[in-house]
Parts: C-alpha cells; sequence; structure tokens
C-alpha cells in the first residue's frame, strides 16, 4: 500500500480528493491540524515516522488574500515557513512533495498566458508568501513538482461560484468585475491532476519535476464567468441574476488582485498527457452539482 499524505485536506481541493478514486493501492491520509500542524516540525517527523508516508501532496496554505495585507507574519508563517519544514522533512526522507500555489506570484500586468520560466512579481502579501513557498519547496526538496493553477472553484467551501448563487437569490442584479482575466480551475479537475502527477513522481525516476500550470482551458473575466453561471442555474430552475460588467477600480480590495491571471498549460499537457477541459464545462458541472443539494 502506497501511503500520501495530504495536508490541508478541508480546503477545496482537499474536499475534491476525498471523494476521488485513487490509483489502485493508494491509501490516502487526511490528518487535521491537531495531528499534522506544519508550523511544528517534531509533530510533523513523529506523524511521518509513525505512518510510513511514502508522498505528500501538500494543499495547507493562507488564503485570505485581503486579510494578509494587514497580518504579513501569518501568512509568511503558514505559505514560506511551514512549507520551508515540510520540504525539509521530505528531502531527508526522499519523499517526493507535490505543492500547489497560484497565479498570485505573478504581477498580472504581461499582455499573453503566464509560461512557468516567466518573472515573477506579486503585487500582494498573499502572492509574495506564496512566492517564497515555492523558492523554499526548490531549496530544500529536488524532488517535487510544483503546480501554480487559477481561481479555484468547486461545489465545496467558499469560491466564486458559491457566492454568485448565493447572491443571486439574494437581489435581482450584480455588479462583477470584467478587466480581470485568468480561467477558473476546478477543484475536481486539479485532484485528479495532483493524483496523476503524484503517480509519476513515485512510479518513474526520470518523470519531469520542477513547477507546471494548470487550469481549465479558456480565458474568461470574473463577469464571464457570473453570467454562464447565472445562464446555467436559470435553465436549471435555479437563481439567477442579471450581470453588471464594471471596472476594478469600481470594486477596491485590500489587496491588489493581477489583471492577467491567464496561465500557460502547454508544459503540463506535453509531459504529462493531460489536456484539461473547457472552463465553461467545468463550471457547468458544478452549478449542477450545487443545485442538487447542499455541499459543505
Amino acid at each position: 500500500m502506497t501511503r500520501i499524505l495530504v495536508t490541508g485536506g478541508e480546503g477545496q481541493v482537499g474536499q475534491a480528493l476525498q471523494r476521488c478514486d485513487g490509483p489502485h493501492g493508494f491509501e490516502f491520509l487526511f490528518p487535521t491540524r491537531d495531528h499534522f500542524d506544519l508550523s511544528h516540525a517534531e509533530q510533523m517527523m513523529s506523524y511521518v515516522n509513525e505512518h510510513t508516508i511514502d508522498g505528500v501532496i501538500n494543499l495547507a496554505a493562507y488564503t485570505a488574500v485581503d486579510k494578509a495585507e494587514d497580518e504579513p507574519d501569518e501568512a509568511f508563517r503558514i505559505n514560506r515557513d511551514a512549507v520551508s519544514h515540510l520540504a525539509e522533512l521530505t528531502a531527508n526522507r526522499d519523499i517526493p512533495l507535490l505543492h500547489v500555489s497560484t497565479d498570485y506570484v505573478f504581477s498580472g500586468e504581461l499582455d499573453r498566458a503566464y509560461r512557468e520560466d516567466d518573472a515573477t512579481g506579486p503585487v500582494s502579501v498573499y502572492g509574495a508568501s506564496k512566492e517564497a513557498g515555492e523558492h523554499a519547496v526548490r531549496l530544500h526538496n529536488p524532488n517535487h513538482a510544483i503546480i501554480r493553477t487559477s481561481w479555484v472553484v468547486s461545489p465545496f467551501r467558499n469560491n466564486f461560484i458559491k457566492t454568485m448563487l448565493r447572491l443571486a437569490s439574494e437581489r435581482d442584479q450584480l455588479n462583477i468585475v470584467s478587466d480581470q482575466f485568468g480561467a477558473p480551475t476546478s477543484a475536481k479537475d486539479l485532484a485528479d491532476v495532483l493524483l496523476l502527477i503524484m503517480q509519476r513522481l513515485l512510479d518513474d525516476d526520470n518523470a519531469a519535476r520542477g513547477t507546471f500550470h494548470f487550469s481549465n482551458d479558456g480565458v474568461a473575466s470574473w463577469a464571464d464567468i457570473a453570467e454562464l453561471v447565472m445562464q446555467h442555474s436559470g435553465s436549471l430552475g435555479g437563481p439567477h441574476a442579471q450581470i453588471h460588467r464594471i471596472a476594478t477600480s469600481n470594486y477596491p480590495t485590500r489587496a491588489i488582485r493581477p489583471k492577467n491571471s491567464r496561465l500557460d498549460t502547454t508544459k503540463f499537457a506535453t509531459h504529462f498527457g493531460y489536456r484539461p477541459r473547457p472552463w465553461q464545462t467545468a463550471v457547468r458541472d458544478i452549478v449542477g452539482d450545487l443545485l442538487q443539494g447542499d455541499r459543505p
């Protein structure tokens, strides 16, 4: 039995992983923070020794983008320092580490989709802390893969699609930003990808390692996504509202968002033979799941 430790299992991607049919012979461990706290190196070491871990998927992160502006120490403690401890621990035991990062490591000023070797330049504390976490992984554990993703959505926890449906049940009209561009990423699709990569890392010493980008295919603004959510929800008898497109300047936030969050997934597709499905298909599936029943 191959044991895979998953940190941050209560988040969107963690919830999706818990519902995945993993590769044959995989056993997944989803310890709570009480049992595996990334800020306590000795506790992590004891847990790994006790359970004989073969691979680690790190989903744990400080993700409160706006709050991070006022809590930079906490953001860096979780997104950099804790990741550094985990990278050292896994390296010392020759355990492959799969680490999830974000489009926020980029400035968003590029006029095309970002490739893995493009210069980073985060414009928020959250982005800077995640960039520092990437550096810690590269520094301490060469047996790693870093997956940058964007705009994660799912039937679980809090995310843009769930917010849109909730607001549509309360209002007839919604103002949504239309000048930030990227692609949503289905947590289910990302979970499938993480399992694919982990199996390669475990089975093939020559498998590609390093940094990769993954999101669903295509380009959208937040308003584009909201319009599709409303259209599909309405067709299924769910809540829907009229979307008014607004500029980012009309919706100020504590942290600056990248204007361009597009990620080029060519490298990932080339190495792993997995083509992401269109974002529209992923969004429709999630809306359908949410309207069929309550989700956490």
